[in-house]
């Protein structure tokens, strides 16, 4: 199928893409990178045969913020957003696209699974490194490794997003027949823009796109589904070849969307592209969690082996979910509990479910994890806490400003400017610029002057600010 032939708002999205490349050096950064890493998957893309996923794109308008500045890649965004949403919703719409949605995510997961070990082993190499040389090679495969592992995480959730916007349409297509579909309770329904990027590392863990390393062979286990995959790659559309490893450092763990999950919950937080939150109220932090906790704990573990041993990730993925939910004093037990059996890849996805928690109730867990002396974990769900959209931040800042809770407050927007562009963080104060503004400054003013410049430039820029 020739470009001319594909659906209006693929062919528009196709076009913009082709142009944006266009722009920029092929031989240099993120698109240097992936030219290098999967030159099939580039070409997919670029005549139309499959979308990239966001971070993908949202790493092509960096080298374009490099050669023409930030402003210019500011504007782009937005346009790009709008095209990419557009393409996904037209994309989805074709025969099998769900089962396809389906397989793409059990290889992602996969990916993202195999990232966590690798950051694990990465970690455990750098803790014993016998050298400053040794050690400095290491920092380097951890940030790559990092990368990795932040990217399968932002495509499961956008996989997860367009799945359950296809749940979505048929339940309504059944309606409209006279009845609902039997098979799963109605998810909230996701909104038509793109999920979230992935923000940006702290300087000190973004790995260079020149250095980037060659792709790691390791071998991954193939999930319990053996339904035939087409050949792709894993890069662009969350694909891999038959029986054989992804052609990139992989990611996190393995489970199959909340489809086949048996119990689920309405998708929220930045992997649902901003689904609208039912406010929770936060829960105090207990000094010592109760009998019935590590009860509760010791028993949510040995179902969770069981459950992998049999294979059944989707109930797995499931009750990590679940526990997500609990109360903010678990949490430390959970992390014991799950290292000592040998689940610490589940230990990372349960992470990443708690930081789509309201902000209030994050920061408690956060709170907690670092209270048992788990502070990487601590500061970990926090960052990827606030990989939601801008005025979703400022919205939440907001109301823990207004409840008292200025601590919680001072927390979320703290990790916020640390990681995200001055750029990104100005969008925050859109709600409330005269409130939000001031709370946004004296936290760049903690990480640094530079920090502080460059976001009240932003904010100027952006009109929020004089």
């Amino acid at each position: 199928m020739t470009v001319d032939q594909l659906p209006g708002r693929v062919r528009e999205f196709v076009n913009y893409l082709n142009g944006l490349l266009a722009r920029l050096d092929q031989g240099a950064g993120w698109c240097a990178v992936f030219w290098q890493r999967d030159p099939d998957g580039m070409q997919a893309c670029l005549g139309g045969r499959e979308l990239p996923p966001w971070d993908v794109v949202a790493a092509l308008l960096q080298d374009l913020a490099t050669g023409y500045g930030p402003e210019t890649a500011a504007r782009e965004a937005e346009q790009a957003r709008r095209l990419h949403a557009d393409a996904l919703t037209a994309y989805d719409a074709r025969p099998g696209a769900r089962e396809d949605l389906s397989d793409r995510l059990d290889v992602t997961l996969r990916e993202q699974r195999y990232a966590a070990e690798r950051l694990a082993q990465l970690g455990r190499a750098l803790d014993s490194a016998h050298s400053r040389e040794e050690a400095e090679a290491l920092h380097v495969d951890l940030a790559w490794a990092r990368d990795d592992h932040e990217r399968a995480t932002a495509r499961c959730a956008e996989l997860r997003t367009r799945m359950a916007r296809l749940r979505h349409r048929a339940e309504l297509a059944g309606r409209l027949r006279g009845g609902t579909p039997a098979a799963a309770p109605r998810p909230a329904p996701a909104p038509a823009a793109a999920p979230a990027a992935t923000p940006v590392p702290a300087p000190v863990s973004t790995p260079d796109p020149a250095a980037a390393p060659a792709p790691v062979s390791d071998s991954v286990p193939a999930p319990a589904k053996q339904r035939k995959r087409r050949r792709g790659s894993a890069r662009f559309a969350g694909m891999a070849e038959d029986e054989a490893a992804p052609t990139v450092v992989p990611l996190t763990p393995e489970a199959t969307g909340p489809e086949s999950a048996t119990v689920r919950r309405t998708p929220r937080g930045a992997r649902f592209a901003g689904a609208a939150e039912v406010p929770v109220p936060a829960e105090p932090v207990a000094a010592q969690p109760d009998e019935e906790a590590g009860r509760a704990v010791a028993a949510a573990v040995q179902r969770l082996e069981r459950l992998r041993t049999e294979g059944r990730t989707g109930e797995a993925h499931a009750l990590l979910a679940e526990v997500a939910h609990w109360s903010a004093a678990r949490f430390p037990l959970l992390a014991d509990a799950l290292q000592r059996s040998g689940l610490g890849a589940d230990w990372a996805t349960l992470l990443w479910e708690t930081a789509s928690l309201p902000p209030a109730r994050l920061v408690a867990a956060a709170d907690a994890l670092t209270a048992a002396g788990r502070t990487h974990d601590g500061r970990q769900i926090l960052r990827q806490g606030v990989a939601r959209p801008a005025t979703e931040i400022g919205e939440a800042v907001l109301a823990l400003d207004t409840e008292g809770r200025h601590r919680e407050a001072r927390a979320l927007l703290d990790t916020y400017v640390q990681v995200r562009t001055p750029e990104e963080a100005a969008h925050s104060a859109e709600p409330d610029p005269r409130r939000l503004v001031p709370l946004l400054l004296r936290s760049a003013q903690s990480v640094s002057d530079q920090r502080h410049w460059d976001l009240l430039h932003a904010l100027r820029v952006a009109g929020l600010a004089s």
